[in-house]
């Protein structure tokens, strides 16, 4: 996979007053501590969330997003999609990430990607929110396949409108169409441009960077990491510590993204003995309908896909779902696996987890000499292969 090539981000206007900054790390809509981490690289739960509430000074500025487009290549729901990078770790500094810093770190071996972002804790339609200032065409490429494929999405972030993962939607009483206040270093109304995965534990909602330069979000105050697959988490963590220094904090995305799944509901209305979260769902279907087959491969695809149901399309080719069938395909694979009797629900996690254990054990998932090739034939694409498999590899170290 390709480096991302960078460009250097632009600051308007004058700094008015301070944002509090946030690491993103805990469950969204979680209450960020004041700056009291240890100085060592924390690599997630336990030990709930932490960050730092600080008064920087103007960011830093730091090459920022992609000029280049991501390949591009078949995806599950039919469609041409780009290339993704999963966020892995993110490391933040109080007064901003520096392009000497940001210049070190995408030279360490066991990185593939970075992409620096701005950020700040403020106010939205008078709560607290996590915001992160980025550029749509290069964050686009490090959401789920369903994200990435949602051109509405991508035009209003563009546009200078706030787009938000779904839980902070409702937190916040967003309505798609509709302008809330925002308040920041200045208090200005944003306009809603609706809901999706974003892919960053912890980020309630985006903005573009011009909107972000607008409320006066700290620039360049974290840096998303994307590694390889077979990388060593833990070895890349004391590594970018090291770059970074004692005053920045560096964390395992990946971790918390499996806390975040045993934590999050897989529908409003369980039968019984069915799992309750995406969790115990992926490790059910996998031991059930492909012995064999981990279920981290099946962790990972969800998380890929949809964000594990935070974005459940239609995508642009028309998959729908947090395993983003084709409807063509879903009338041939889906099954009642543990959802509620009658027609199967394409849209219902207890029955897409299981129809994609099932699809993919027919074409062989559950033998490791034919696992690749199952998951390819899931998502015509090697990239997609990779990925899946080093996440699912990242699962397997992260949930023990």
């Amino acid at each position: 996979m390709l480096l991302l090539s960078l460009r250097r981000a632009a600051v308007t206007g004058p700094w008015r007053r301070t944002v509090q900054l946030f690491v993103v790390v805990a469950a969204a809509c979680a209450t960020l501590a004041g700056f009291a981490a240890p100085a060592g690289a924390r690599t997630g739960p336990p030990g709930g969330p932490f960050g730092f509430t600080v008064a920087p000074p103007p960011g830093v500025a730091a090459p920022g997003s992609p000029a280049a487009q991501s390949p591009t290549a078949t995806g599950s729901g039919g469609g041409s999609q780009r290339q993704l990078y999963v966020p892995d770790l993110i490391a933040a500094v109080p007064s901003g990430i520096t392009s000497s810093q940001l210049a070190a770190i995408s030279k360490l071996h066991g990185v593939q990607a970075v992409l620096p972002v701005d950020g700040g804790k403020v106010k939205v339609n008078d709560q607290n929110a996590n915001v992160l200032g980025v550029s749509p065409q290069a964050f686009r490429s490090w959401t789920s396949l369903s994200t990435a494929g949602s051109a509405s999405i991508w035009s209003n972030l563009d546009k200078g409108q706030l787009v938000s993962t779904g839980a902070a939607a409702r937190r916040l009483h967003l309505a798609a169409g509709k302008s809330y206040p925002v308040s920041a270093a200045v208090l200005t109304r944003v306009p809603f441009g609706g809901a999706t995965a974003l892919n960053v534990t912890g980020a309630d909602a985006i903005v573009n960077l011009a909107r972000s330069a607008q409320l006066g979000l700290a620039q360049n105050f974290a840096v998303l990491i994307s590694a390889p697959p077979g990388a060593n988490l833990p070895t890349l963590m004391t590594q970018v510590k090291s770059v970074i220094g004692k005053s920045g904090q560096v964390v395992n995305l990946v971790s918390y993204a499996l806390v975040s799944a045993s934590e999050r509901p897989v529908a409003t209305n369980i039968p019984a003995g069915a799992p309750a979260n995406y969790l115990n769902l992926f490790k059910a279907s996998a031991a059930k309908y492909c012995p064999g087959m981990s279920w981290t491969v099946l962790a990972a695809i969800g998380q890929i896909e949809s964000g594990d149901g935070a974005n459940n399309g239609p995508s642009s080719a028309g998959a729908l779902g947090p395993m983003q069938f084709m409807p063509s395909t879903w009338a041939e694979w889906g099954i009642n696996g543990f959802g509620p009797p009658g027609t199967p629900d394409i849209m219902n996690p207890l029955d897409a987890v299981p129809s994609a254990a099932r699809m993919l054990c027919a074409a062989g998932a559950g033998n490791p000499a034919t696992l690749s090739r199952a998951i390819f034939a899931y998502n015509h694409a090697d990239w997609y292969v990779a990925e899946v498999l080093a996440l699912a590899s990242e699962y397997a170290k992260n949930s023990g």
